[in-house]
């Protein structure tokens, strides 16, 4: 019997059940991909690192360095009217939960209005934007996968009270593969 049609009797990845513990040890021990130095976190709704990033409360509840570089989540607090004008990632993608109000999300040319519950999945080089709609604040947890882009919020927390420099922003973005269109 081939290979191919062994694996399909058996349902395909129920043949992992058949490897040795040995060889399974072998292959997350060699496949550093699998690794990270990611332990257990528990993080509860108040708690989190809080930053202020362009005007609005932003707290990470993971970052790269809780979970091996494979993701950041945050939570934004969002003032109606503020939001992010067209841009690509060329490494990450993006998950965007709305908590509460309302959220534009424009994805490759394609927009809609998330409300509480809602979500949307922005690719990697792909353009997408958001802005806040309606009259009530809006929050929404984000995640990036890989992480990574916690350490340019870092910087835009650091820059100085006042109306944004639209130029340091867009430089500081374009150092961690994020560019403005």
């Amino acid at each position: 019997m081939n290979r191919k049609r062994f694996l399909k009797q058996l349902g395909g990845t129920s043949a992992l059940a058949l490897i040795p513990m040995s060889s399974a040890k072998a292959f997350f021990k060699e496949n550093t991909f699998l690794k990270g130095n990611s332990k257990e976190k528990i993080v509860k709704a108040d708690e989190g690192t809080q930053l202020h990033v362009l005007g609005n409360p932003q707290w990470h509840k993971v970052v790269g360095t809780d979970t091996g570089n494979q993701v950041f989540e945050w939570i934004d607090d969002l003032k109606p009217g503020s939001g992010i004008p067209p841009h690509i990632h060329s490494k990450e993608d993006e998950i965007f939960r709305v908590l509460q109000g309302q959220v534009e999300l424009m994805v490759d040319g394609k927009s809609t209005v998330l409300t509480e519950g809602d979500m949307a999945f922005a690719p990697k080089n792909l353009v997408h934007s958001w802005k806040v709609v309606g009259d009530e604040n809006a929050k929404m947890w984000v995640s990036a996968f890989p992480s990574g882009m916690e350490h340019m919020f870092q910087e835009l927390h650091a820059m100085p009270a006042g109306p944004p420099d639209f130029k340091k922003i867009a430089a500081i973005c374009e150092t961690y593969g994020i560019q403005f269109v």
